[in-house]
């Protein structure tokens, strides 16, 4: 792989947050890489280190509670080395999903002024006519019916899965090479995840993004990954390729991990007239899937 099909290169990042209980190395030496067109996903429980490995990328911890050590190479930029490099790739080369679609958006702003403020900051359009134009295109390439009626919208007017279809616009604004997903589906309904997913990999395979997927569901990382890196204590236990992880996973923790997704058992026939027909392949995201079955 060349350097310049190289996004992302972390290698002996540690992370140290400074407590009202002491110092705590939430992040302990991990290493890893994204090329383009790839998909990485950190997995593991809660409070293992993901989000602030992925917060820590892209320096959006506190200066004063939050120590750096290690290389950080984003699009081929030292953003450890050089701490003003960062300014000039996030929001711009580098974009961040956020978690929770329900509190990442300001309440009190349309979403055509927060996305306006996302297309203004990438420099893709000045002017109030090709903001409002980019805009609508940015809902568009997220599947948003009625794009110019929504931007008039607050954020409470739409449903989780319509809001985190507005983050992603808004991550889209600056035409990135490398996105920050940091649990994008973890506060929707299974149909809406579904959903989500699939937008994402269409993006990705429209445009060879990069991305960095944070998660706890190994469903999730099943679907959309390539590579697989497994987090405990701040630390990866054990990395490789998605199907090495999920079918021949080495450490215990990460056939724990395994053991705890839910399965569907058969179907009970005697429950049919109570419950209805089975769920159809078309209701769990099947498209979702398409990236599995080519691995298969």
């Amino acid at each position: 792989m060349t350097d310049a099909e190289r996004l992302l290169d972390v290698v002996d990042l540690r992370i140290e947050l400074i407590t009202t209980n002491g110092i705590v190395r939430a992040v302990d030496g991990v290493s890893l890489h994204i090329d383009r067109g790839e998909t990485v996903t950190i997995i593991g429980e809660s409070g293992s280190g993901k989000s602030t490995t992925a917060m820590g990328i892209l320096q959006l911890l506190p200066d004063d509670l939050a120590v750096l050590s290690g290389t950080v190479h984003i699009t081929g930029l030292d953003v450890l080395g050089n701490r003003s490099a960062i300014r000039k790739i996030r929001g711009r080369t580098t974009a961040l999903i956020p978690q929770d679609p329900m509190t990442a958006l300001s309440p009190v702003h349309t979403i055509g002024n927060q996305l306006a403020e996302a297309i203004r900051i990438a420099g893709a359009a000045s002017g109030r006519g090709a903001i409002q134009a980019r805009a609508v295109r940015l809902l568009e390439q997220v599947h948003i019916p009625d794009p110019a009626a929504v931007l008039a919208k607050f954020p409470h007017q739409l449903s989780g899965g319509m809001l985190q279809r507005v983050l992603i616009a808004a991550a889209l604004a600056c035409e990135p090479q490398l996105i920050v997903a940091d649990e994008p589906t973890s506060a929707l309904d299974v149909t809406v995840q579904a959903g989500i997913l699939d937008l994402l990999l269409e993006l990705q395979e429209q445009r060879s993004i990069g991305m960095l997927m944070i998660t706890h569901d190994l469903g999730v990382a099943r679907l959309v990954s390539d590579r697989i890196h497994v987090m405990k204590n701040g630390t990866f236990v054990e990395s490789g390729d998605v199907r090495q992880i999920v079918e021949h996973p080495r450490e215990q923790y990460t056939r724990d991990l395994l053991g705890a997704v839910p399965t569907l058992g058969d179907w009970d026939e005697s429950l049919a007239d109570t419950l209805g027909t089975p769920p159809t392949p078309e209701h769990h995201g099947a498209t979702a899937l398409d990236k599995e079955r080519e691995r298969a």
